[in-house]
C-alpha cells in the first residue's frame, strides 16, 4: 500500500519534526521544504526560500496534504528589522504556497497553515474558542503587533484561491516537548536554579498543548473533512502562570521558586533579546472545534503532560 505524500514547509523545526515523526509510521510520506536541505536526514528534503515559486512546487502535484509551518521565531526583540522578518516570513510563505497549489492539475486534498493563538486578545476572563475574537480591542494594546501579524497571516491564507483544497488555520498555543531550548526545558532549568516562581502577577493564563497531542490533533484534522477554517491547537485546560510554575517546580522536586516582577522581566528580556509579551500576555484559549468533532486528548491536564515529559529528559 503506497504512502500518502505530505509536504511540510518549514518542516526542519521542532513542530515539523514532531509531525513527521508521528505521521511516517502511520502511512504518510513526509517531504520537508527547507532553506538548507541535507541528504542525511530521515525524510526527503527539498530547497525553497519561502517566498518564490521553484522546483519545490512540483512535489505538490498529487500530494495528499500540505502543512505550512514557516515563520521566523518571535523569540526576539521587536525592532523594525525583526518585525518585518516576522511578518514577511509568514505572509510570503503562505502567499506562495497558495500560488503553487493553484497551479496544480491534481492539487492536495487539504492544506493546513500554521497560525497562532496570539490572535485572541489578552484576557483574565472567560476562555476564547474559535468564535470569540474581538479584534478591535487589540488596537493600541501592547500586543497589537502580534495580533496584526496573526490577522495578516490568516487573511493571506483565506484569500488564497484553492477551491479543490480544504484549508485549516492551526491557531497554535505553546507546544510543550522535550526539544533542547524548548519551553519545557527552559522552565525546568529556571526551577532547578530556584527561579521558578510566578512571572509578573502570575494571573495571566497560559494555553498549551503536549507535543504528542499536537501531532495527534494534526492527524485528526487531516482525516476529518468536516474541519475547515480556524482550529485552536490547545489543551482543554489552560492554567495561570503561577499554577504552571507551581506544577513545574513540583515535578522537578523544587519546593520554592523566586518570583519575577514585571520590571525584572523587562530587564531580563532586554538582556536575552526577547519580549515580555511572550510571558505576560494572558492567553486563555480552548479547543472548541477539536472537542466538538470528537477529538480526545491524551494529556488534558498540565501536570500529566509535564510528568510525561520529565520521564524523557
Amino acid at each position: 500500500m503506497s504512502k500518502r505524500r505530505i509536504i511540510l514547509a518549514g518542516g526542519k523545526g521542532f513542530l515539523g519534526h514532531v509531525i513527521a515523526r508521528h505521521l511516517e509510521p502511520r502511512g504518510w510520506e513526509p517531504v520537508l521544504l527547507t532553506r538548507k536541505p541535507s541528504s542525511n536526514r530521515s525524510f526527503k528534503e527539498l530547497a525553497w526560500d519561502g517566498k518564490s515559486l521553484g522546483d519545490w512546487a512540483k512535489t505538490l502535484e498529487g500530494a495528499e496534504a500540505i502543512i505550512n509551518l514557516t515563520g521566523r521565531s518571535v523569540n526576539c526583540r521587536y525592532n523594525a528589522e525583526n518585525r518585518r522578518e516576522i511578518m514577511d516570513s509568514r505572509v510570503d510563505s503562505t502567499r506562495v504556497m497558495g500560488e503553487a497549489i493553484a497551479q496544480c492539475q491534481g492539487p492536495p486534498r487539504v492544506w493546513l497553515n500554521c497560525s497562532t493563538a496570539t490572535i485572541y486578545k489578552h484576557t483574565f476572563g472567560p476562555p476564547h474558542d474559535e468564535s470569540s475574537i474581538d479584534f478591535d480591542s487589540a488596537i493600541g494594546a501592547k500586543d497589537a503587533f502580534s495580533v496584526s501579524v496573526a490577522l495578516a497571516w490568516e487573511k493571506t491564507f483565506n484569500e488564497a484561491h484553492t477551491p479543490q483544497t480544504r484549508k485549516v488555520a492551526l491557531r497554535t498555543t505553546i507546544v510543550f516537548g522535550t526539544v533542547e531550548d524548548g519551553v519545557f526545558r527552559i522552565l525546568r532549568r529556571l526551577s532547578k536554579f530556584g527561579l521558578g516562581g510566578r512571572m509578573g502577577s502570575g494571573r495571566q493564563f497560559v494555553s498549551w498543548i503536549h507535543e504528542d497531542d499536537f501531532a495527534r490533533a494534526v492527524e485528526w484534522v487531516l482525516e476529518h473533512d468536516v474541519l475547515s477554517g480556524p482550529v485552536n491547537m490547545a489543551s482543554p485546560n489552560p492554567l495561570t502562570n503561577a499554577e504552571m510554575m507551581r506544577i513545574v517546580r513540583g515535578v522537578c522536586g523544587i519546593p520554592l521558586g523566586l518570583p519575577a516582577t514585571e520590571w525584572m522581566l523587562e530587564a531580563g528580556a532586554v538582556v536575552m533579546r526577547t519580549e515580555t509579551e511572550l510571558l505576560l500576555k494572558s492567553r486563555n484559549v480552548v479547543p472548541g472545534r477539536l472537542l466538538a468533532s470528537g477529538f480526545k486528548f491524551q494529556y488534558p491536564s498540565f501536570e500529566e503532560a509535564i510528568r510525561e515529559l520529565e520521564k524523557r529528559v
